[in-house]
């Protein structure tokens, strides 16, 4: 099966459908933070450091940085938010930018093997980014939308994304270096999104054989108890074949959905990693683990 290897200078992560399932950390994104972006755009990057290091305490294997700011130097402080972090944790990065600048910008500074987040199928993006992820030996998002703007056809969505496949090969980018994101559209605003994303990753898994990952809060934006519709979301679209996404790793509801769904798959063998994480120790263990000692008996 298609494995995707990512990196940092002294850590791998593979994702791919018979490996445990990808979290990509998101909330190094000012997009809707604005203490977040005014810190960030005023060479502040504290908060960034501290966000990174919570969300590999919390279980995250990889994370998103974004340095989106309107009207701030985006290529320098992406430069920079990638540098810090790759100072403060090991995890491989998602180097996320809509600006080609940018994404230069990151990659010229990373260290290891990045994930560019993102192509789109639009011709002109494709020339630009491309070429960029081939030079720096990265992998890259694909996301299933092009000129024509965001399908609610999922086999149309389909399309774009194996027109994205077929013209990375044209740049030396193998089929395992292309992950597509198929665009998970809010279920409040549309009733069917949930079952068009569960479609098409099957598609994706079955035909196209990528791997596959989306920013799973999509789904449930403008509901309430996000973080249980987030959860539902998961569990179903890795039985589907999603094999990351980018999300918070700081909810405890998210990472029981992740572990459980990696048990159900057999992705976590004699279900160590769901042990791991949750079983409670006995009471004996407890007084033990505070200095008592056990008595034997005779």
């Amino acid at each position: 099966m298609t494995v995707t290897v990512v990196s940092s200078a002294s850590r791998e992560v593979r994702i791919g459908f018979d490996h445990p399932f990808v979290i990509i950390g998101e909330r190094i994104n000012p997009t809707g933070r604005k203490i977040l972006a005014e810190e960030m755009s005023q060479g502040n990057y504290s908060r960034v450091e501290a966000d990174a290091i919570a969300q590999v305490a919390a279980g995250a294997h990889m994370l998103d940085v974004n340095a989106g700011i309107p009207l701030a130097d985006e290529p320098a402080i992406l430069a920079e938010a990638v540098k810090l972090v790759q100072s403060v944790t090991d995890v491989p990065l998602s180097i996320d930018s809509s600006i080609v600048a940018a994404l230069e910008s990151g990659l010229s500074v990373y260290q290891g093997k990045a994930l560019v987040n993102s192509v789109t199928g639009e011709e002109e993006r494709l020339e630009v980014v491309l070429p960029l992820v081939a030079k720096h030996h990265a992998a890259v998002v694909a996301i299933s939308n092009d000129e024509t703007g965001i399908s609610e056809d999922p086999d149309v969505r389909f399309e774009v994304a194996k027109k994205i496949v077929e013209r990375a090969a044209d740049f030396g980018i193998p089929r395992e270096d292309v992950v597509v994101d198929p665009l998970v559209m809010p279920i409040g605003a549309i009733n069917t999104a949930g079952k068009q994303v569960m479609h098409i990753v099957r598609r994706l898994r079955d035909e196209l054989k990528v791997n596959t990952t989306c920013g799973a809060s999509n789904v449930s934006f403008g509901l309430p108890n996000r973080n249980g519709i987030n959860s539902a979301f998961l569990t179903m679209a890795i039985g589907a074949g999603l094999t990351s996404a980018i999300t918070s790793p700081l909810h405890a509801e998210i990472m029981q959905a992740v572990l459980g769904a990696d048990v159900m798959m057999g992705n976590d063998p004699d279900c160590r990693q769901w042990i791991s994480n949750y079983r409670q120790p006995s009471a004996d263990g407890e007084r033990r683990g505070r200095g008592g000692r056990r008595r034997r008996r005779r």
